[in-house]
């Protein structure tokens, strides 16, 4: 179901793409439009998967006549950050666009700084769909969280082509805010059944509620901070680098996506389940079966990524304002981006798991490899503005921070197993003493 649900958004996105390559193509406003959108795009996946890979664990470890009462009671919590965020971006607007495009001429940046304005509620209603799809998971209902793509690629596709010749650029925040807004009633309303049940008023620490989200969300800053600088650095490089890497980076983020949310938004209940009940073992082995096909199907998506990019993307965006010389210098770019479809999908399969087993120590380390390396080769290529060795830095940054926490996780898993089998024991044999005696 989440599989068909990414297929769908998938294809919407594609629909989304050729809409703003016809329209804008790579050109100066192609720059401003990436600088502005691209940051909403990053801040409201970290906040969506904030929302999942925290909530889902802490419901499911709940008995279900519990979940509402502790759903309601992070739901507002959660409700009153998200309308703050999105306050923060609308009053900082002029600020992030001149930190995430220093390179954009004085009328793209004040073109840059009204998208982001008009997009910053999409970060709340986003937010808020996220928390209702948190509780949907708990329900095994996977069909209308798997859509919120579709709905947001519908949005910005209907606007974009009907409001294009009145609005110009500011169509594609409309329907982006537009679709979003959708995707929250549809996530709020199956959930209502769910919400309803609330016949417990079960306590719960305003340290468990804030403690995972707030360590997966600076895990998901730090790796969203390595894109973000590559952007930057790309507005430096010319005229339409910008806009080429964005063109890239949904390529990139449409292959990941479909590798790794089926595999790890089915895999979070099933592990917070099996470390509920102390099986510890058998999660780390469900994760290594898992790790393994990501390994073998990354591989294969990067290489077939390398030898069709151009043809691809030939195919896919070369009409209208996306000319051949876009289409050459989008594919010149991909050449250097494409590994990160290897480190980008395994680092965020592994880091997902151990969030869900509550071991998230190692993944938040992890993530500051990234954009440290990243900015060391950034600084090592400054005078290169090749665009095959734009995104070299953001690769190499996942591929590294993916090879430690593969080989960390293994030096400390023997441990973790041992004493979390031996506290599953301990359990076991407290419980069957105090069956006994009663």
């Amino acid at each position: 179901m989440v599989g068909a649900g990414i297929l769908l958004g998938n294809v919407t996105g594609f629909f989304r793409v050729a809409v703003t390559a016809y329209l804008v193509g790579t050109h100066a406003r192609a720059d401003a439009l990436a600088v502005a959108i691209g940051p909403i795009d990053t801040l409201n996946q970290a906040v969506i998967n904030t929302m999942l890979v925290s909530l889902v664990p802490m419901l499911m470890l709940r008995p279900e006549s519990d979940r509402a009462a502790i759903f309601a009671r992070a739901g507002r919590a959660f409700t009153g950050i998200l309308i703050g965020i999105g306050i923060l971006v609308a009053i900082l607007a002029p600020q992030i666009i001149s930190l995430l495009g220093p390179g954009l001429d004085r009328d793209r940046h004040d073109e840059a700084v009204t998208l982001l304005r008009l997009l910053a509620p999409a970060t709340v209603f986003g937010g808020g769909s996220a928390i209702f799809a948190a509780l949907l998971y708990t329900g095994r209902r996977f069909v209308a969280p798997s859509l919120y793509q579709a709905c947001l690629n519908g949005g910005t596709i209907v606007a974009a082509l009907t409001l294009w010749k009145w609005l110009g650029l500011n169509s594609f925040a409309i329907g982006y805010v537009a679709g979003s807004c959708v995707q929250l009633f549809a996530t709020w309303w199956l959930s209502r059944d769910l919400r309803k049940s609330d016949r417990s008023r079960a306590p719960i620490a305003w340290k468990q509620i804030f403690a995972t989200p707030g360590l997966y969300l600076l895990y998901a800053a730090m790796i969203s901070a390595n894109i973000m600088a590559t952007r930057a650095f790309a507005t430096h490089a010319g005229t339409g680098m910008a806009a080429a890497f964005d063109y890239c980076l949904k390529c990139i983020s449409v292959l990941v996506a479909y590798l790794l949310y089926p595999l790890a938004n089915s895999l979070l209940p099933e592990i917070a389940r099996l470390r509920g009940i102390g099986k510890m073992g058998q999660a780390y082995r469900l994760i290594d079966k898992s790790l393994a096909l990501m390994g073998v199907l990354s591989v294969a998506a990067c290489v077939v990524g390398v030898l069709l990019r151009t043809r691809a993307i030939s195919l896919l965006f070369e009409r209208g304002s996306f000319t051949g010389e876009s289409t050459l210098l989008v594919s010149n770019v991909f050449l250097g981006f494409a590994p990160a479809i290897i480190g980008w999908s395994m680092l965020d399969l592994m880091s997902r798991c151990f969030f869900a087993l509550d071991r998230p120590r190692l993944p938040v380390i992890a993530s500051f490899l990234p954009v440290t390396v990243n900015l060391a080769i950034m600084l090592l290529l400054a005078h290169s503005h090749k665009p095959q060795f734009l995104a070299a830095g953001a690769s190499a940054g996942v591929t590294v921070a993916c090879a430690y926490l593969f080989f960390a996780s293994g030096l400390n898993r023997k441990t973790a197993v041992t004493i979390d089998d031996e506290a599953a024991r301990d359990f076991s044999l407290i419980s069957s003493g105090t069956k006994t005696a009663r």
